[in-house]
């Protein structure tokens, strides 16, 4: 836990930052003394979370392992331009925030949702503060996922991090197909269609194929959507209008990245995406401790100031999970792609189910020789 890093300022510096940050930035000779420190102490309440994060991750972890279910984990700091956002959108301080520390479960089936987030609910031993079915509830833009808002509880030394605000997000494949599908394209365009701006074949299009999706589930499909066959009639003209399918198919061709740069005797535990939004190129570094990942990722934002780079930190176990965790980052939406191809054909959208896992018969077991131990030693003493 000291690799961590503390927040090192106080709680009335924080709501002062809150506030600050909402507003307009205008940066001057004059203002830029008070914007950096307002950045500096946003920067240390953000990385104060990055412990309470990795805590709530791997106990996500031990529960998915617990219960036997296979699926991705992963969590990320926020960005601070989608902090700032978010302090304008909703009218709360920095300190209210509850998703600064995210983690994401990304499983195979609802049954699999259901159970995670039980056990959850019932054995965590931070505090539940609050939870949105979006599953139960889709959001009208056909968003679904289920959140889970924790109050981080410590122990011994970890009790600094207390009450340090987490979100988990738990969801199936298919769910997650259609979230960063829709962060994809929105990259891609320019557009914020997370946000529910953009162009409306394209938020149409998502809306439905969320309710071909929860149909899949057997789940509740977003309010305002017609029956199947007319469903189905309105994506397969969206697709001749937008050429989606190609659209999403030559997507993942359109976004280059370099090759991440890994010395094998390591596994980095955290990586710090940058997304060029101009030429649709990434670049992903690796890195092996919270603290210098979290130092990478504020100056990779203070580098930024025009917010021509989507910069974010990931922490996962495996570069494959973090590229499964954020495929829209990559232009990875070919699961969603195939989905609605089948749509498009008269076929429903299949839920997603973890193939059986192949068992290799073991090698036989053979009793080891020490003798060339015992010739070495007499070979050294002589």
């Amino acid at each position: 836990m000291p690799k961590f890093p503390k927040f090192e300022y106080s709680n009335r510096d924080v709501s002062r930052v809150g506030e600050f940050l909402r507003g307009e930035l205008l940066w001057t000779e004059r203002t830029e003394p008070e914007i950096r420190e307002a950045f500096q102490i946003a920067n240390s309440w953000r990385q104060a979370h990055a412990y309470p994060m990795h805590s709530l991750r791997r106990q996500l972890i031990w529960y998915m392992g617990h219960l036997g279910i296979e699926g991705v984990s992963a969590a990320r700091l926020k960005r601070m331009p989608a902090i700032r956002r978010k302090l304008r959108r909703i009218g709360l301080g920095l300190n209210q925030l509850q998703d600064i520390g995210g983690c994401r479960a990304i499983l195979p089936q609802i049954s699999d949702v259901d159970a995670l987030v039980a056990a959850l609910r019932d054995r965590s031993r931070h505090e539940l503060r609050d939870e949105d079915d979006y599953i139960t509830n889709p959001k009208r833009d056909g968003y679904r996922s289920y959140h889970l808002m924790f109050n981080y509880r410590g122990r011994g030394a970890a009790k600094v991090f207390d009450d340090r605000r987490i979100e988990i997000q738990i969801r199936t494949r298919l769910q997650h197909s259609w979230a960063t599908a829709v962060e994809a394209v929105g990259l891609f365009r320019s557009e914020d269609l997370k946000g529910g701006k953009g162009n409306p074949d394209w938020l149409r299009l998502f809306k439905l194929m969320s309710a071909e999706f929860a149909l899949a589930e057997g789940c509740p499909e977003p309010p305002d959507v017609a029956d199947r066959e007319l469903r189905v009639s309105e994506i397969q003209s969206i697709n001749d209008r937008l050429n989606a399918a190609h659209y999403l198919n030559n997507l993942s061709s359109a976004v280059r990245w370099t090759d991440i740069a890994i010395d094998p005797n390591f596994t980095p535990n955290y990586y710090v995406i940058a997304y060029d939004n101009a030429n649709h190129q990434v670049s992903v570094r690796p890195y092996f401790g919270p603290r210098s990942a979290v130092a990478a990722y504020n100056n990779a934002e203070a580098i930024d100031t025009h917010d021509a780079t989507t910069i974010v930190l990931v922490e996962a176990q495996k570069v494959e999970a973090m590229k499964e965790a954020y495929p829209n980052y990559f232009g990875d939406v070919q699961l969603f792609r195939k989905q609605m191809n089948s749509i498009v054909k008269g076929r429903a959208a299949q839920e997603y189910v973890v193939k059986p896992q192949e068992t290799a018969v073991p090698r036989p077991r053979e009793n080891p020789d020490y003798m060339w131990l015992k010739r070495r030693r007499r070979i050294r003493w002589q």
